[in-house]
């Protein structure tokens, strides 16, 4: 017999994996349960509805996310270090789980996380934040370009977005030296 822990965790990774396939509307209760081999009724017993689940599931990867960034993060070491540190990393951990930057991608060009961006940007969201804390510091020490805090994210982290895509599609193959040259050109283009 499966345990319950078992049971949420197969709903968890099927709503994954059919929303980074087909979005939040191609990805219906009905059919996570079926992908999760659990009862229709079963994933209410965790997630109330789809909201839910899709706000737990993108909690649950921002905390993985999290904890592999803080894992080795140098925080004495000069703010640059810091954001070359942190851009890496997200392209090793996005190269590693592809899937978690699809469902992350999906979420964050969606009303759920466009909500919650513009509550980072605006400090409003109570959570760390790595990322957002080397910009506010950046712009604190002005070593950073004398533009908004959203901007600066844009510019410095937008192109991670259509690099992944290429990489998971083919296009590029993101190894070390070339992560290493675009966390680098992303430096430069938001330094002063």
């Amino acid at each position: 017999m499966m345990k319950t822990s078992d049971k949420r965790s197969d709903v968890v990774q099927a709503a994954l994996e059919l929303i980074a396939e087909k979005g939040f509307h191609g990805a219906p209760m009905a059919e996570i349960a079926e992908k999760a081999g659990v009862g229709a009724g079963t994933i209410y017993r965790y997630f109330e509805n789809k909201d839910i689940l899709i706000t737990e599931l993108h909690k649950e990867l921002e905390a993985k996310i999290t904890a592999a960034l803080l894992d080795g993060y140098p925080v004495e070491q000069p703010l640059r270090e810091r954001f070359l540190y942190a851009m890496r990393e997200v392209f090793r951990y996005f190269i590693t789980y592809p899937l978690h930057f699809r469902y992350m991608e999906q979420y964050f060009n969606s009303p759920y996380g466009i909500t919650l961006h513009r509550d980072r940007l605006l400090g409003k969201s109570g959570d760390p934040d790595i990322l957002m804390d080397i910009f506010e510091q950046g712009a604190d020490q002005q070593v950073l370009k004398a533009l908004p805090t959203s901007v600066l994210f844009s510019i410095a982290f937008g192109s991670l977005t259509l690099l992944m895509r290429d990489h998971i599609i083919g296009f590029i193959s993101l190894d070390n030296h070339l992560i290493d040259g675009i966390t680098e050109a992303c430096w430069d283009a938001i330094k002063k």
